[in-house]
């Protein structure tokens, strides 16, 4: 066995609000709409980068614990990615250095406005389906 770890680990955040929309966020990087989330830090644990992630790139604090819902692995970009349904507890959505834009979207607008690897993590999230999807992908498509 290698002693080198190729993937790395990151979270999302899947905030529903009272109408069943989910909040998303419009990275600066390349303007993709897709769910708040990112990479664990070194000596930070699964539920602190969740609210960490979310925080930084909504403005919206989420309660703890949340609802694992999906399993995902880029298989191009070796990232595996943990995705969570939240609450919302406080904050406001507001832009960040990482978010151009943020907004509450139906399940029909995370299907247009998403690449179908990060909808379908969206997807999965207001479906909430036990248990979790477990799911590979390219990066873009399902595979």
């Amino acid at each position: 066995m290698s002693s080198q770890r190729p993937h790395s680990v990151s979270v999302a955040g899947v905030i529903v609000d009272a109408q069943g929309r989910a909040l998303l966020i419009q990275r600066r990087d390349n303007g993709h709409w897709e769910p708040p989330g990112g990479v664990l830090e070194a000596g930070e644990t699964i539920p602190d980068a969740l609210q960490r992630e979310v925080l930084e790139e909504t403005g919206v604090k989420i309660g703890l614990p949340a609802v694992l819902t999906g399993v995902y692995k880029n298989m191009t970009g070796l990232i595996v990615s943990l995705v969570f349904r939240c609450e919302a507890i406080g904050g406001a959505p507001t832009t960040s250095d990482e978010t151009r834009a943020l907004r509450w979207a139906t399940r029909e607008d995370v299907v247009r406005l998403a690449d179908e690897a990060y909808a379908v993590r969206v997807l999965d999230a207001l479906d909430a389906a036990s248990p979790p999807a477990v799911r590979a992908h390219d990066g873009v498509k399902l595979m």
